[in-house]
Protein backbone atom coordinates (compact mmCIF):
# COMPACT_ATOMS: atom_id res chain seq x y z
CA UNK A 1 0.00 0.00 0.00
CA UNK A 2 1.63 3.71 -1.29
CA UNK A 3 1.56 6.27 0.97
CA UNK A 4 -1.52 7.84 -0.60
CA UNK A 5 -3.27 5.32 0.16
CA UNK A 6 -2.30 5.13 3.92
CA UNK A 7 -3.07 8.55 4.41
CA UNK A 8 -6.45 8.48 2.54
CA UNK A 9 -7.28 5.30 5.27
CA UNK A 10 -5.99 6.51 8.43
CA UNK A 11 -7.64 10.34 7.87
CA UNK A 12 -11.55 8.42 7.11
CA UNK A 13 -10.26 5.90 10.41
CA UNK A 14 -10.06 9.14 12.11
CA UNK A 15 -13.57 10.64 10.93
CA UNK A 16 -11.62 14.13 9.31
CA UNK A 17 -12.09 15.65 5.82
CA UNK A 18 -9.24 16.93 3.65
CA UNK A 19 -10.66 20.54 5.10
CA UNK A 20 -9.54 19.58 8.56
CA UNK A 21 -6.92 17.31 7.82
CA UNK A 22 -5.08 20.39 6.05
CA UNK A 23 -5.98 22.81 8.99
CA UNK A 24 -4.22 20.34 11.43
CA UNK A 25 -1.22 19.88 9.42
CA UNK A 26 -1.29 23.57 8.68
CA UNK A 27 -1.29 22.99 4.44
CA UNK A 28 -3.63 23.85 2.02
CA UNK A 29 -6.73 21.15 1.26
CA UNK A 30 -5.03 21.33 -2.39
CA UNK A 31 -2.07 19.84 -0.64
CA UNK A 32 -3.85 17.09 1.26
CA UNK A 33 -5.59 16.37 -2.23
CA UNK A 34 -2.69 15.66 -3.79
CA UNK A 35 -0.88 13.79 -1.30
CA UNK A 36 -3.70 11.55 -1.57
CA UNK A 37 -3.71 11.37 -5.39
CA UNK A 38 -0.28 10.42 -5.05
CA UNK A 39 0.51 13.91 -7.13
CA UNK A 40 3.17 15.32 -4.60
CA UNK A 41 4.24 13.60 -1.22
CA UNK A 42 4.88 15.31 1.72
CA UNK A 43 8.49 16.13 2.78
CA UNK A 44 10.19 14.42 5.86
CA UNK A 45 8.77 17.25 8.04
CA UNK A 46 5.05 16.83 6.90
CA UNK A 47 5.58 12.85 7.17
CA UNK A 48 6.98 13.27 11.14
CA UNK A 49 3.99 15.36 12.00
CA UNK A 50 1.20 12.94 10.21
CA UNK A 51 2.99 10.33 12.19
CA UNK A 52 2.14 12.05 15.24
CA UNK A 53 -1.40 12.81 13.98
CA UNK A 54 -2.26 9.52 12.96
CA UNK A 55 -0.30 8.08 16.03
CA UNK A 56 1.47 5.39 13.47
CA UNK A 57 5.39 5.10 12.88
CA UNK A 58 7.30 6.38 10.23
CA UNK A 59 8.40 3.23 8.42
CA UNK A 60 4.57 2.01 8.49
CA UNK A 61 3.97 5.72 6.14
CA UNK A 62 7.30 5.50 4.09
CA UNK A 63 7.33 1.58 3.66
CA UNK A 64 4.93 -0.13 0.79
CA UNK A 65 5.35 -3.34 1.85
CA UNK A 66 3.93 -2.37 5.62
CA UNK A 67 0.05 -3.26 4.82
CA UNK A 68 -0.81 -3.28 8.82
CA UNK A 69 -0.64 0.22 10.63
CA UNK A 70 1.81 -0.24 13.33
CA UNK A 71 0.55 2.01 16.12
CA UNK A 72 2.75 3.81 18.33
CA UNK A 73 2.30 5.22 21.97
CA UNK A 74 -1.40 7.11 21.43
CA UNK A 75 -0.58 11.39 20.42
CA UNK A 76 -0.96 13.31 23.44
CA UNK A 77 -5.01 14.47 23.36
CA UNK A 78 -4.84 18.08 21.77
CA UNK A 79 -5.26 20.59 24.35
CA UNK A 80 -7.00 22.84 22.09
CA UNK A 81 -10.65 23.68 22.60
CA UNK A 82 -12.92 20.91 19.75
CA UNK A 83 -16.02 22.43 19.54
CA UNK A 84 -18.56 19.96 19.02
CA UNK A 85 -21.96 19.34 16.72
CA UNK A 86 -24.39 20.55 19.39
CA UNK A 87 -22.26 23.37 20.70
CA UNK A 88 -22.31 24.51 17.23
CA UNK A 89 -25.58 24.54 16.69
CA UNK A 90 -26.15 26.25 20.57
CA UNK A 91 -23.56 28.73 19.70
CA UNK A 92 -25.43 29.76 15.76
CA UNK A 93 -28.80 29.45 17.49
CA UNK A 94 -27.80 32.00 20.31
CA UNK A 95 -26.30 34.55 18.01
CA UNK A 96 -29.38 34.32 15.89
CA UNK A 97 -30.83 35.77 18.29
CA UNK A 98 -28.45 37.92 19.74
CA UNK A 99 -28.32 39.78 16.22
CA UNK A 100 -31.72 40.91 16.48
CA UNK A 101 -31.46 42.08 20.21
CA UNK A 102 -27.98 43.75 18.95
CA UNK A 103 -29.90 45.30 15.99
CA UNK A 104 -32.94 46.37 18.40
CA UNK A 105 -30.52 48.11 20.96
CA UNK A 106 -28.80 49.98 18.14
CA UNK A 107 -31.72 51.04 16.47
CA UNK A 108 -32.61 52.67 20.21
CA UNK A 109 -29.31 54.12 20.25
CA UNK A 110 -29.46 55.77 16.68
CA UNK A 111 -33.28 57.10 17.29
CA UNK A 112 -32.39 58.55 20.80
CA UNK A 113 -31.85 62.08 19.88
CA UNK A 114 -34.58 62.61 17.78
CA UNK A 115 -37.31 63.29 20.47
CA UNK A 116 -34.87 65.93 21.52
CA UNK A 117 -34.25 67.04 17.99
CA UNK A 118 -37.87 67.43 17.64
CA UNK A 119 -39.03 69.20 20.58
CA UNK A 120 -35.97 71.29 20.72
CA UNK A 121 -36.99 72.70 17.73
CA UNK A 122 -40.74 72.90 17.96
CA UNK A 123 -40.04 74.96 21.05
CA UNK A 124 -38.44 77.45 19.50
CA UNK A 125 -40.24 77.98 16.18
CA UNK A 126 -44.00 76.88 17.70
CA UNK A 127 -46.01 77.03 20.67
CA UNK A 128 -46.19 74.00 22.54
CA UNK A 129 -46.51 75.21 25.85
CA UNK A 130 -43.16 74.03 26.94
CA UNK A 131 -40.04 76.45 27.14
CA UNK A 132 -36.56 75.62 25.64
CA UNK A 133 -35.34 74.21 28.95
CA UNK A 134 -37.96 72.36 29.47
CA UNK A 135 -38.45 70.67 26.10
CA UNK A 136 -34.39 70.03 26.30
CA UNK A 137 -35.33 68.14 29.57
CA UNK A 138 -37.96 66.03 28.40
CA UNK A 139 -35.73 65.24 24.79
CA UNK A 140 -32.42 64.26 27.20
CA UNK A 141 -34.79 62.40 29.94
CA UNK A 142 -36.06 60.31 26.50
CA UNK A 143 -32.55 60.35 24.93
CA UNK A 144 -31.38 58.56 28.30
CA UNK A 145 -34.58 56.34 28.79
CA UNK A 146 -33.43 54.70 25.13
CA UNK A 147 -30.15 54.06 25.89
CA UNK A 148 -30.72 52.81 29.69
CA UNK A 149 -33.00 50.61 27.57
CA UNK A 150 -30.12 49.65 24.97
CA UNK A 151 -26.97 49.02 26.93
CA UNK A 152 -28.55 46.27 29.11
CA UNK A 153 -29.38 44.60 25.78
CA UNK A 154 -25.59 44.54 25.11
CA UNK A 155 -24.31 43.37 28.15
CA UNK A 156 -26.89 40.61 28.18
CA UNK A 157 -25.57 39.59 24.69
CA UNK A 158 -21.91 39.65 25.79
CA UNK A 159 -22.77 37.64 28.91
CA UNK A 160 -24.67 34.91 26.62
CA UNK A 161 -21.81 35.04 23.78
CA UNK A 162 -19.16 34.19 26.98
CA UNK A 163 -19.12 30.92 26.70
CA UNK A 164 -17.96 31.33 23.03
CA UNK A 165 -15.53 34.32 23.63
CA UNK A 166 -12.28 32.21 22.56
CA UNK A 167 -13.55 32.40 19.02
CA UNK A 168 -13.01 36.40 18.95
CA UNK A 169 -9.99 35.87 20.10
CA UNK A 170 -6.23 34.15 18.72
CA UNK A 171 -7.10 31.28 20.78
CA UNK A 172 -6.68 27.93 18.74
CA UNK A 173 -9.68 25.52 18.55
CA UNK A 174 -10.56 22.52 16.58
CA UNK A 175 -13.80 21.42 15.12
CA UNK A 176 -15.36 17.57 16.21
CA UNK A 177 -16.09 15.24 12.87
CA UNK A 178 -19.47 16.76 11.15
CA UNK A 179 -19.19 20.40 12.44
CA UNK A 180 -17.34 21.65 9.46
CA UNK A 181 -20.44 20.13 7.21
CA UNK A 182 -23.02 21.41 9.09
CA UNK A 183 -21.81 25.01 9.10
CA UNK A 184 -21.12 24.65 5.71
CA UNK A 185 -24.62 23.67 5.04
CA UNK A 186 -25.83 26.41 7.16
CA UNK A 187 -23.66 29.04 5.35
CA UNK A 188 -24.94 27.96 1.64
CA UNK A 189 -28.29 27.77 2.58
CA UNK A 190 -28.09 31.55 4.47
CA UNK A 191 -26.33 33.17 1.52
CA UNK A 192 -29.09 34.27 -0.56
CA UNK A 193 -31.07 35.41 2.93
CA UNK A 194 -27.66 37.78 3.54
CA UNK A 195 -27.37 39.03 -0.09
CA UNK A 196 -30.65 40.28 -0.35
CA UNK A 197 -30.52 41.76 3.36
CA UNK A 198 -27.34 43.94 2.55
CA UNK A 199 -28.48 45.35 -0.39
CA UNK A 200 -32.36 46.18 1.19
CA UNK A 201 -29.80 47.54 4.05
CA UNK A 202 -27.30 49.27 1.77
CA UNK A 203 -30.70 51.10 0.01
CA UNK A 204 -32.21 52.22 2.95
CA UNK A 205 -28.36 54.18 4.18
CA UNK A 206 -27.99 55.44 0.46
CA UNK A 207 -31.83 56.83 0.29
CA UNK A 208 -31.72 57.87 3.97
CA UNK A 209 -30.55 61.79 2.92
CA UNK A 210 -33.42 62.40 0.44
CA UNK A 211 -35.80 63.41 3.34
CA UNK A 212 -33.42 66.24 4.17
CA UNK A 213 -32.11 66.65 1.06
CA UNK A 214 -35.90 67.73 -0.17
CA UNK A 215 -36.87 69.54 2.62
CA UNK A 216 -34.00 71.84 1.67
CA UNK A 217 -36.21 73.07 -0.97
CA UNK A 218 -38.97 74.20 1.54
CA UNK A 219 -38.48 77.56 3.82
CA UNK A 220 -40.19 75.48 6.53
CA UNK A 221 -37.91 75.04 9.17
CA UNK A 222 -39.63 72.55 11.66
CA UNK A 223 -40.46 70.60 8.35
CA UNK A 224 -36.46 70.04 7.96
CA UNK A 225 -36.20 69.10 11.71
CA UNK A 226 -38.82 66.61 11.09
CA UNK A 227 -37.06 65.16 7.75
CA UNK A 228 -33.85 64.95 9.88
CA UNK A 229 -35.59 63.00 12.65
CA UNK A 230 -37.09 60.59 9.22
CA UNK A 231 -33.09 60.30 8.22
CA UNK A 232 -32.26 59.01 11.52
CA UNK A 233 -35.44 56.16 11.16
CA UNK A 234 -34.25 55.22 8.36
CA UNK A 235 -30.52 55.40 8.69
CA UNK A 236 -31.44 52.73 12.35
CA UNK A 237 -33.32 50.36 9.87
CA UNK A 238 -30.42 50.33 7.92
CA UNK A 239 -28.33 49.72 10.22
CA UNK A 240 -30.03 47.13 12.10
CA UNK A 241 -30.30 45.36 8.62
CA UNK A 242 -27.12 45.33 8.58
CA UNK A 243 -26.10 43.44 12.08
CA UNK A 244 -29.11 41.02 11.74
CA UNK A 245 -27.51 39.67 8.71
CA UNK A 246 -23.69 40.20 9.36
CA UNK A 247 -23.84 39.04 13.19
CA UNK A 248 -25.23 35.57 11.86
CA UNK A 249 -22.74 35.74 9.11
CA UNK A 250 -20.17 36.40 11.10
CA UNK A 251 -20.97 33.55 13.57
CA UNK A 252 -20.53 30.75 10.95
CA UNK A 253 -17.28 32.73 9.74
CA UNK A 254 -15.64 32.18 13.13
CA UNK A 255 -16.50 28.81 13.45
CA UNK A 256 -15.13 27.63 9.74
CA UNK A 257 -11.86 30.71 10.16
CA UNK A 258 -12.86 31.90 7.04
CA UNK A 259 -13.48 35.65 5.59
CA UNK A 260 -11.86 38.34 7.91
CA UNK A 261 -11.72 35.46 10.79
CA UNK A 262 -9.20 33.21 8.96
CA UNK A 263 -5.72 33.53 10.71
CA UNK A 264 -4.72 36.10 7.42
CA UNK A 265 -6.97 38.46 8.29
CA UNK A 266 -7.27 38.13 12.26
CA UNK A 267 -3.54 39.51 11.75
CA UNK A 268 -5.22 42.37 9.99
CA UNK A 269 -7.95 42.89 11.92
CA UNK A 270 -5.52 43.95 15.27
CA UNK A 271 -4.35 46.82 12.83
CA UNK A 272 -7.87 47.59 12.15
CA UNK A 273 -9.16 47.96 15.16
CA UNK A 274 -6.08 50.11 16.44
CA UNK A 275 -6.74 52.93 13.91
CA UNK A 276 -10.67 52.54 14.10
CA UNK A 277 -10.44 53.29 17.69
CA UNK A 278 -8.26 56.26 17.25
CA UNK A 279 -10.43 57.35 14.27
CA UNK A 280 -13.99 57.67 15.42
CA UNK A 281 -12.63 58.55 18.87
CA UNK A 282 -10.93 61.35 16.90
CA UNK A 283 -14.70 62.16 14.93
CA UNK A 284 -16.62 62.46 17.82
CA UNK A 285 -13.92 64.82 19.62
CA UNK A 286 -14.53 67.01 16.43
CA UNK A 287 -18.20 66.81 16.36
CA UNK A 288 -18.60 67.08 20.25
CA UNK A 289 -16.16 70.46 19.69
CA UNK A 290 -17.92 71.92 16.42
CA UNK A 291 -21.02 71.13 18.31
CA UNK A 292 -20.14 73.05 21.51
CA UNK A 293 -18.52 75.96 20.08
CA UNK A 294 -20.82 76.92 17.05
CA UNK A 295 -23.99 75.50 19.01
CA UNK A 296 -25.27 74.13 15.20
CA UNK A 297 -26.37 70.92 16.03
CA UNK A 298 -28.72 70.30 13.29
CA UNK A 299 -25.46 70.17 10.84
CA UNK A 300 -22.49 68.81 12.76
CA UNK A 301 -23.96 65.54 12.70
CA UNK A 302 -22.49 65.28 9.05
CA UNK A 303 -18.92 64.67 10.41
CA UNK A 304 -20.44 60.94 11.56
CA UNK A 305 -21.72 60.81 7.67
CA UNK A 306 -18.38 61.72 6.27
CA UNK A 307 -16.73 59.88 8.62
CA UNK A 308 -18.92 56.35 8.16
CA UNK A 309 -18.28 57.15 4.11
CA UNK A 310 -14.62 57.45 4.88
CA UNK A 311 -14.22 54.21 6.40
CA UNK A 312 -13.80 51.41 3.86
CA UNK A 313 -10.53 53.38 2.81
CA UNK A 314 -8.82 53.87 6.36
CA UNK A 315 -9.62 50.06 7.05
CA UNK A 316 -8.18 49.58 2.94
CA UNK A 317 -4.92 51.75 4.15
CA UNK A 318 -4.56 49.33 7.22
CA UNK A 319 -4.87 46.24 5.35
CA UNK A 320 -2.24 48.07 2.81
CA UNK A 321 0.04 48.84 5.90
CA UNK A 322 -0.24 44.90 7.60
CA UNK A 323 0.51 43.50 3.63
CA UNK A 324 3.53 45.32 3.62
CA UNK A 325 4.36 45.17 7.22
CA UNK A 326 4.65 41.25 6.24
CA UNK A 327 6.88 41.01 3.79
Amino acid sequence: MILADKIIKLRKMNGWSQEELAEKMDVSRQAVSKWESAQSAPDLEKILQLSYLFGVSTDYLLKDELEKEEFTESAPESDMKKITVEEANTYLEQRKRASWLIAAATFLCILSPVTLIILGAASELMSIGLSETAAGAVGLGVLFVFVLCAVPIYIYCGFKNEPFAFLDKNIPFELAYGVRGLVTERQKAFRNTYIIWNIIATCLCILSPLPLILSGFSENEMLSVIMLALTLFTVGLGVSAFIIVGVRNASMQKLLREGEYSEKEKTKSVLRDAVGLVYWALLTAIYLAWSFLTEDWNITWIVFAIGGILSPAVNTLCDYLSDKRKK
